[in-house]
């Protein structure tokens, strides 16, 4: 028995260890993670954070309290830019919606062929490069030599200054944003549709219910999810818009397309005033959860 004690009391110290080291071991698997994460998300969004609470004075950055926040609702452009980008949102994201569900709605007929070749041609323009595509919209939106015009011109329209005009720019951006971004939530819808049970249109057809009423009856409380998903997602990111008024206007004429994203890039990165460029990022944080918010509390299940 002796034997049998002693090798025992050699045996746990070598389990608590291995017990030990097997605890330890998906921790250290994830520490690379989680130090990635720390160093280069949470370290900035915190010293932004500390930042947009000074100013520069005499080439460095002293605490000014609530300084930059306040000039802020002094700020005209500050205001201009948010009536752009609400504006801009009002109008685009619920036209997008609209036309994404209608086509994702005919993409599931059975009337129509070739469901493929039309899904990957209207969600092309989802992987196409920011950059080029608003280049290429620049180039036939041009006043004097652009195709847009040209069209325009055999129904004998006179040519539209769509980038020098500032009712033409927000028109402009509009159909941009939404030309890219319609296919990528009409595949959402598509797969929403895909989910609705065949069952719940073959009772409707035998109570006497039409396709109308279908849509409205069936279609659209089941994809209500789905709709909420997408509202939310096209509202952020229209909140962040940048690349098409950067590159199409520049923010003009006369500051008509200068969205609020633009302008944080202007005083960060032209103006090198990183205080008050952190604060209006922080402005818009809490303009992006206060409207996510409203509308999860509007539109979602009241649970």
């Amino acid at each position: 028995m002796k034997p049998i004690l002693a090798e025992t009391s050699l045996g746990k110290p070598q389990q608590r260890r291995r017990w030990r080291s097997d605890r330890a071991f998906p921790y250290l698997l994830i520490a690379p993670a989680i130090l990635l994460f720390a160093l280069f998300t949470l370290y900035p969004i915190i010293e932004s954070l500390l930042l947009s609470f000074q100013v520069r004075e005499e080439g460095q950055y002293v605490y000014a309290g609530l300084a930059n926040y306040e000039r802020l609702l002094q700020d005209p452009l500050f205001w201009t830019s948010l009536q752009n980008t609400f504006t801009i949102l009002i109008i685009q994201v619920p036209m997008m919606l609209m036309i994404a569900m209608i086509l994702a709605s005919l993409l599931q007929s059975a009337l129509v062929r070739m469901k493929a070749v039309y899904r990957i041609a209207l969600f092309l323009p989802t992987v196409t490069a920011l950059v080029a595509s608003s280049i290429v919209f620049k180039t036939i939106l041009d006043e004097n030599n652009g195709i847009a015009n040209y069209v325009l011109s055999w129904f004998g329209i006179a040519p539209v200054a769509w980038l020098a005009d500032p009712f033409w720019a927000k028109a402009a951006l509009i159909l941009v944003i939404t030309w890219r971004w319609v296919g990528y939530n009409m595949i959402i819808f598509i797969a929403g549709l895909q989910n609705i049970p065949r069952e719940l249109y073959e009772a409707s057809s035998l109570d006497g219910a039409g396709p109308i009423k279908q849509f409205f009856a069936i279609t659209m409380p089941q994809m209500r999810p789905l709709i909420l998903f997408a509202f939310v997602l096209s509202t952020i990111g229209t909140l962040q818009l940048f690349d098409e008024s950067f590159i199409l206007t520049k923010g003009g004429p006369d500051n008509a397309t200068m969205t609020i994203t633009l302008y944080l890039y202007q005083n960060g990165f032209k103006y090198f005033d990183f205080g008050y460029a952190s604060a209006i990022a922080y402005v818009l944080v809490l303009l992006i959860g206060g409207l996510s918010y409203l509308q999860m509390k509007w539109a979602g299940d009241d649970k």
